[in-house]
């Protein structure tokens, strides 16, 4: 039978089921987005969670972002990124929440890493010589044969002292590098005379300068900082895992990224209430004004979408490879350390 309009109803029965189809795309979409996990229990390893370049996963974690994508995250701080680090690469945890140079660090050892979703855009790390033993500092010359503080060897605090005292054609060699570890003895360890000089991060740099402790000299908590150090952008807290894990897991390690990029739209405007009621007191190291002031310093570096910067990981490789003599640039395949393809759906679905 032929309709009117000379629409067959058999035709009609199609039309009608693309229009239905069609309205539904949404709820499709949704659904397509929220795939099922191929697991949903993750062991993360970080390295100093207190420290603000991991605000985004304290954020994530804290509001329940990653409970939100299906996942039940156990996070396993190890007190430094090498120790993290080698937590994944022993299989001790699944994913692990650190510097972007790690996974170059690994390709050059052959064992292959990547990261999937960045968390700071700059390694928010800052170089300060000490007020009471170097009084009379000129420049960074007046380092040689002192002794200078790191959290560890091999860190991205040692890299960026190591960047630093290049410009004046100092070699690692020139100084005693003295492992300070995490905040507390950090701290002890300037404000004791053990180091004439300290690279570290917030909000360990922002106390001393309060307190008048240090002078602060170089620093990569600023974009134009990070330039000034790196000559390019530096990139630095993401999560990484090994690359068959990812391919293995695709849609846990989407939730993965989901749940840091919501935590970074959250970030894009939270205000310093908003902050304090949310990352736990014991971060605040009892001082909530000056665990402010260190956010203040960083928020510029604080990445907004998750994206890896464009030429970061060149810029990375530039420096590991200028200080690390095992590393060899022309080695390194770097579109192998990282991938914006998780990071790139999170951002569409969040508009971050």
């Amino acid at each position: 039978m032929t309709r009117p309009d000379g629409m067959s109803r058999r035709h009609f029965g199609k039309a009608g089921l693309s229009l239905a189809t069609f309205l539904a795309l949404p709820a499709l979409q949704a659904q397509s987005s929220r795939r099922k996990l191929e697991r949903t229990r993750i062991v993360m390893a970080v390295g100093g969670k207190a420290s603000l370049g991991y605000l985004p996963l304290t954020i994530s974690e804290q509001l329940g972002y990653f409970k939100a994508e299906g996942l039940d995250l156990e996070i396993n701080d190890f007190g430094t990124g090498a120790r993290a680090s080698q937590a994944v690469v022993n299989g001790a945890a699944d994913v692990c929440s650190g510097t972007f140079a790690r996974t170059i660090e690994l390709q050059s050892k052959n064992q292959w890493f990547q990261s999937f979703v960045m968390q700071a855009r700059t390694p928010q790390i800052a170089f300060g010589v000490s007020v009471r033993s170097m009084p009379h500092y000129k420049n960074v010359a007046d380092l040689k044969g002192k002794k200078l503080g790191v959290a560890t060897l091999g860190s991205a605090s040692y890299f960026t002292a190591g960047l630093v005292l290049a410009r004046f054609d100092l070699k690692p060699s020139d100084v005693t590098f003295v492992e300070v570890g995490s905040t507390a003895s950090a701290l002890a360890a300037l404000r004791s005379g053990q180091i004439d000089a300290i690279s570290h991060t917030d909000p360990v740099m922002t106390m001393l300068e309060q307190k008048g402790d240090v002078k602060i000299i170089a620093e990569t908590r600023t974009l134009k900082g990070t330039i000034d150090v790196f000559g390019g952008p530096m990139p630095s807290t993401c999560l990484y895992s090994a690359v068959g894990f990812i391919q293995k897991n695709p849609n846990t390690c989407q939730a993965l990224a989901n749940g840091i990029v919501h935590g970074l739209k959250w970030l894009q405007t939270a205000g310093p209430r908003d902050i304090i009621k949310t990352v736990p007191d014991v971060y605040l190291l009892g001082d909530r004004a000056l665990y402010l002031a260190s956010f203040d310093q960083v928020r510029e570096s604080i990445s907004i979408d998750g994206l890896m910067p464009d030429n970061g990981p060149r810029t990375a490789l530039r420096a590991l490879s200028s200080l690390a003599v095992d590393i060899k640039a022309d080695k390194i395949d770097l579109a192998k350390t990282f991938s914006n393809a998780f990071a790139r759906r999170a951002k569409e679905r969040f508009k971050a």
